[in-house]
């Protein structure tokens, strides 16, 4: 199979008609696959961009408003060999060949993704018409479609530089990961805190974060004590969320500012989700890192571990971490401006603030060959 044919085909068809290039991306579920592929897409303005997702999750409320939204059905793979694998290996031919002819029928001329699911039936699919493939892993280590299929990628631009050694096979480029643009400039919170107080920010994720929002009520009465105000985003799941009641503290399910409260915070409590990550390196943010502990393959770990050895986090284990420990330990944080500066200035060395053009650039070189 001469995987060139078609993408030559197209191409000419693009210069003769003088017509904008069309991608597809494919980026599904959190808003960890979803935010950077929103930035690549806002940078690539004279291009034609459609999206492929799945129905009922995150994209189907963020993507419509902006592109045209095609969505399929795909589902993980199980770890362990059975039936159910083979009803999966078959939705995934399924999918493959939905993807095959949406790409066909819209006459695309690559594919951008960010992996998870979804990037395996789109891979495949792009590969089999010989188009050009974009993939970029914000992880440490890869999630197992990014392993998997990464040596059928043109190209995989890594959101970690560590992040090659996972990838032996596939031709890798570290770019950093692309955050919103608004938290590439200075954002105010909405809300009526003073200037001059310590700030505790406690996220768990755009779903929260149960068990550490427990651990964290337990020290807010301390911490209040002590002068901090604490912006706490509980998630929808949390049936506790609001049933501590102190001036200095606000709870809130979700909060859509979170540019301008990383901006302002002295501190912030996370999971360490790439996304979330990323944020806090381009905003200089210190923080303690509670690694999700179920996360696929323990990545959420790695993640943090980069942050550790950068000296731009403390990290704790979940089944580890006491009450105690987390209320001592953010006490005296918040005490040493010294030890505060050594974070801001190690989450500084990991920021790439211009990821986002550098990942639409090497688009545009793939698709412009």
């Amino acid at each position: 199979m001469t995987f060139d044919l078609f993408r030559s085909y197209t191409r000419e068809a693009e210069i003769l008609t003088n017509k904008p290039v069309k991608l597809l991306i494919a980026a599904s579920g959190t808003g960890g696959h979803l935010f950077p592929a929103i930035a690549i897409a806002n940078q690539l303005k004279d291009y034609h961009i459609e999206w492929l997702g799945v129905p009922d999750r995150l994209e189907t409320k963020l993507i419509p408003s902006q592109y045209p939204l095609h969505t399929i059905s795909v589902e993980g793979f199980q770890q362990k060999l059975g039936m159910e694998t083979f009803k999966i290996l078959s939705r995934l031919i399924g999918s493959i060949l939905q993807v095959r002819h949406i790409l066909k029928e819209g006459k695309f001329q690559g594919l951008f993704t960010t992996g998870g699911y979804i990037a395996a039936p789109a891979i495949i699919a792009a590969r089999y018409l010989g188009l050009p493939v974009i993939l970029h892993e914000s992880n440490v280590l890869p999630g197992k479609v990014t392993r998997w299929l990464s040596r059928l990628c043109n190209v995989v631009a890594l959101g970690f530089e560590e992040g090659a050694k996972h990838l032996p096979f596939g031709k890798t480029v570290y770019m950093g990961t692309p955050v919103r643009g608004e938290f590439l400039s200075p954002q105010f919170l909405d809300l009526p805190i003073p200037e001059n107080v310590p700030v505790i920010a406690v996220v768990g994720g755009s779903q929260g974060a149960v068990a550490i929002n427990q651990l964290v009520r337990k020290c807010i009465p301390a911490w209040v004590e002590n002068g901090a105000w604490i912006i706490h985003q509980t998630g929808e799941n949390d049936p506790d969320a609001f049933s501590l009641e102190y001036p200095q503290y606000f709870p809130m399910k979700f909060y859509n500012n979170m540019a301008g409260l990383f901006q302002r915070a002295n501190l912030v409590i996370s999971r360490a989700g790439a996304g979330s990550l990323t944020e806090l390196a381009v905003t200089h943010t210190p923080s303690i890192l509670i690694p999700y502990p179920y996360a696929a393959d323990n990545h959420q770990a790695y993640n943090a571990k980069i942050f550790s050895n950068q000296n731009a986090a403390l990290v704790f284990t979940e089944a580890a971490l006491t009450v105690e420990q987390l209320q001592t330990e953010v006490l005296e944080l918040l005490k040493s401006s010294e030890k505060l500066e050594k974070m801001a200035v190690g989450a500084e060395s990991l920021a790439v603030k211009d990821s986002h053009k550098k990942l639409a650039s090497l688009v545009h070189k793939f698709l412009s060959n």
